[in-house]
């Protein structure tokens, strides 16, 4: 395959430097996360969170280097390949922290879940791609929802939660960018809300705990609540400048629980305070709408679902994950995109930088 150096001179370079520069903060953090103060060298999750930022980046580079329409004729493909690594985790899987959720893939450990969120923006971009670009009725939402339902329904029996409902969330997400009728989704939503009282029965305790202590975080304050009002008090202990690095209370006391992955975020405010947190958001923020750009220039409706879709993702992530640490959403387990612990939700989430990157580096190429 001969590369087009034109491509070169349009490559995108705003995108992938916001991102890698949210995934430095977050090496920064899993490091003071993870870090006992007088240990000598460093932590070892750090090390190996920035081993798999490289490789990330190695991927997002490679996610450049093909035409993306090729992979919207086989959207399909990719989504089946990723479903049969969920189906298979219950088989093969190796379990962590109570859940069943890895797959050994030799020296290192693949969460499919994760590669499941950018699968499902792919084959759902590929779906909508060849629908009538809006006012589409309910029988339009019947594929999307088949096809969400039933990684969801594996995944929520590992269990992880979180990443069922981020899957529930994407999916949302591309029917209205798809163009399904508000209408129509807020008539799909009713159903939810009627059969809620049986899916309330197939919740784990633990996951039934963390929404009542969401209403009310002082009825289980040293159980479920624990997370949430421990999590709010290293963000409120920030204040405006923070404690400054590696001098967070509630981390390295260890009053803080999965202070280096779900709850990174309450390490970073502690340290850097209001400032700090309001400047990482704003990364957030000049990412996503970058990526809006970039969707609204691409010259194909797969490449505008594409790109929606990966921001989509990101964007949702980040307000959950920002919620729940803050203690204005329940605590379902969604990490922080680019800065939580965690190889998969990293390489994943570089990859789909790598192909919004494609989409705006060949719009000059049609």
């Amino acid at each position: 395959m001969r590369f087009d150096r034109r491509l070169l001179t349009h490559f995108e370079w705003l995108l992938p430097l916001i991102a890698l520069a949210i995934a430095a903060g977050g090496v920064a953090t899993v490091y003071s996360a993870t870090h006992t103060p007088g240990q000598q060298g460093a932590a070892p999750l750090a090390i190996r969170q920035l081993a798999w930022l490289a490789g990330g980046v190695g991927a997002m580079l490679i996610a450049t280097t093909f035409d993306y329409r090729r992979l919207d004729r086989r959207a399909m493909v990719v989504y089946g390949l990723v479903l049969l690594a969920v189906l298979a985790v219950p088989i093969i899987g190796r379990v962590g922290g109570g859940s069943r959720r890895w797959i050994r893939v030799g020296p290192a450990s693949i969460q499919p879940s994760e590669f499941m969120k950018l699968a499902l923006v792919v084959a759902l971009a590929h779906y909508f791609s060849r629908t009538p670009p809006s006012r589409l009725g309910i029988r339009y939402a019947i594929p999307p929802l088949l096809m969400t339902a039933v990684p969801a329904a594996a995944i929520l029996a590992q269990p992880d939660l979180g990443s069922a409902a981020c899957l529930v969330i994407i999916c949302g997400s591309m029917l209205l960018l798809g163009g399904v009728r508000l209408r129509w989704l807020a008539a799909m939503v009713a159903p939810v809300v009627a059969i809620f009282p049986l899916l309330w029965r197939h919740l784990k305790v633990y996951q039934q705990r963390r929404i009542l202590t969401f209403l009310n975080p002082d009825l289980d304050p040293l159980g479920a609540g624990y997370h949430v009002i421990q999590s709010k008090i290293a963000v409120g202990s920030g204040m405006l400048w923070g404690r400054g690095f590696l001098q967070g209370t509630q981390n390295h006391l260890n009053f803080l629980p999965e202070q280096h992955t779900d709850f990174i975020f309450s390490v970073f405010a502690e340290e850097w305070g209001f400032v700090g947190g309001a400047a990482l958001m704003a990364l957030y923020l000049t990412l996503v709408l970058r990526g809006l750009v970039i969707a609204a220039r691409a010259r194909d409706r797969f490449g505008v679902l594409l790109s929606l879709g990966v921001m989509a993702t990101i964007f949702w992530q980040a307000v959950v994950n920002v919620g729940m640490t803050t203690g204005l959403l329940p605590v379902v387990g969604i990490p922080l995109p680019f800065f939580s612990y965690g190889g998969s939700s990293l390489l994943c989430l570089l990859v789909g930088i790598g192909l919004v990157m494609n989409v705006s580096m060949r719009r000059f190429l049609f």
